[in-house]
């Protein structure tokens, strides 16, 4: 791979990873439309090996917290507190994409990774479902009221980010504003929820990497690709995480509609 298409590449899976976007509809599309080589398991072990640095030097705190609360609920201390219960809801919250993505993951991508047309429509329709929730969701509830019932809605609906074009961070933001959450909350939530299923996949394709070796020619590839990824990726964690405490996710609805929009005009016109 060109470096230029690394560094590129990189900063999309950063920037789009985090943002409710989609990141794999833009790593399918763009490189399409552009006619670049398909990216292989290297660079996808930087992907997303960028996005994990990305998110745990963001929220290095918050992990910290979440690991103390759990082991101290181990040690006895029970559930009496959200905060003691919190890294339970993320476990519990992580089995439903965890077993979807490895029972569903590879023929979901081969219906969906090679249909730009479906791609394009999720893009548009979750996009829909994204301005309906932050419509009409109450917005006032915090971290705090997270409950069981809660984090299994929004653990259930993250299985949908299988779907290129859906969005992770989209699709468990828009569950979590439908059930009454505010918005820095929903986007707060969705990006702890996404560490264990990040790292998971990251540790995956690391230990791939490992017993295959990195093909001739793709270190600096790879470099590239992780370097720029956690580097978009925190940028854009600490921009959404600012962005939703004073404005809509409007910006981003607009932008799913454009982007959906556009392909579906370069399918059937171009």
């Amino acid at each position: 791979m060109e470096p230029l298409h690394a560094a590129i590449l990189g900063a999309l899976q950063g920037l789009t990873e985090v943002l409710p976007i989609s990141s794999s509809a833009h790593l399918i599309i763009i490189p399409r439309l552009f006619r670049w080589p398909e990216s292989g398991i290297t660079f996808d072990v930087a992907l997303h090996l960028g996005t994990l640095i990305a998110l745990c030097l963001y929220f290095w705190r918050d992990i910290i917290e979440l690991a103390l609360n759990f082991f101290s609920a181990l040690a006895g201390k029970g559930l009496h507190t959200p905060a003691n219960r919190l890294p339970f809801y993320i476990i519990i919250g992580t089995i439903p994409a965890a077993i979807a993505g490895k029972t569903l993951e590879a023929p979901i991508e081969e219906i969906f990774r090679k249909s730009p047309l479906l791609i394009a429509l999720f893009l548009i329709v979750f996009g829909l479902l994204l301005a309906l929730s932050d419509t009409i969701g109450a917005k006032h509830w915090k971290m705090d009221r997270i409950t069981l019932r809660s984090a299994l809605i929004i653990g259930l609906a993250q299985c949908l980010a299988l779907i290129p074009g859906v969005s992770r961070s989209g699709v468990t933001i828009t569950a979590a504003l439908l059930m009454g959450f505010n918005r820095e909350t929903a986007a707060r939530y969705s990006f702890l929820l996404s560490l264990p299923i990040v790292a998971g996949a990251a540790l995956l394709k690391v230990g791939h990497l490992v017993t295959h070796g990195v093909p001739a020619g793709e270190m600096e590839a790879l470099l590239i690709g992780v370097f720029t990824s956690a580097v978009f990726g925190y940028l854009s964690v600490a921009f959404l995480l600012k962005f939703v405490q004073k404005s809509s996710l409007y910006p981003f609805v607009w932008y799913r509609l454009l982007a959906g929009g556009g392909v579906l005009v370069y399918l059937f016109v171009v």
